[in-house]
């Protein structure tokens, strides 16, 4: 499933970010790929270990735990936290599958990963600011074109193939992160999201209040089978 999160970030918030990107010091963004990955990636990122990139993480994190439309179409377990990158004077990403399993710190006793199930960027650069940069998803369903306001964000299952279309004029900012989702299969998280939003729908429509109550009895009891926590 693709789902579109208008207005993730607010005004101020979108206002400390670019302040903070503007004057960043930018790494080769290939530092933080595979072998395969580094062939068709061209762009910059904030340097993992970067002080600014944990801050400027911390208020996208923040973000995200007060939208109530990411926690229904991601059911969050763990997420990596959000990276920064930059795509400018023909930067580009070219078709690729994200890792399936990334590091995401240290936990007594070893390494702590995330898999990655649901791929997510929050757009940063409104549409005007830059030429390209089109987020390019590809199903079943043939390719899916994403260019989105500032501030929006676009989720995705992380084993989409999808590219970053070459930035002609301006440039591309972003955060980009990875979830990986109490539920693993994408088909039951479409299943349930689009019964939490019928529901929502059927309750401030006036729907009769017992039959609402039972099916939203039956969506946390599917819930509850699929979830791993």
């Amino acid at each position: 499933m693709m789902l579109q999160i208008p207005g993730v970030l607010g005004q101020d918030e979108l206002s400390a970010i670019r302040s903070a990107l503007d004057a960043a010091d930018w790494t080769d963004g290939r530092e933080t790929v595979g072998v395969q990955g580094a062939q068709v990636k061209r762009n910059e990122q904030l340097p993992d270990a970067s002080p600014l990139k944990a801050e400027l993480g911390r208020i996208v994190s923040a973000a995200l735990e007060r939208n109530p439309l990411f926690f229904a179409a991601a059911f969050p377990l763990r997420v990596l936290p959000p990276r920064f990158n930059r795509y400018q004077g023909g930067g580009t990403y070219g078709f690729h599958v994200d890792g399936s399993v990334m590091q995401i710190g240290r936990a007594a006793g070893g390494s702590l990963h995330v898999r990655s199930d649901v791929s997510c960027t929050v757009f940063l650069a409104e549409p005007d600011e830059y030429d390209g940069g089109e987020l390019v998803i590809a199903d079943t369903y043939g390719e899916h074109t994403v260019k989105l306001p500032a501030g929006d964000m676009v989720l995705y299952p992380s084993s989409s193939l999808h590219q970053v279309n070459p930035v002609t004029r301006g440039a591309r900012l972003a955060s980009f992160f990875w979830v990986q989702s109490m539920v693993r299969s994408e088909e039951r998280r479409r299943l349930l999201f689009e019964m939490d939003t019928s529901i929502e729908t059927l309750r401030r429509s006036g729907a009769d209040a017992a039959a609402v109550l039972r099916l939203t009895g039956v969506y946390h009891n599917l819930l509850r089978s699929w979830a791993e926590v």
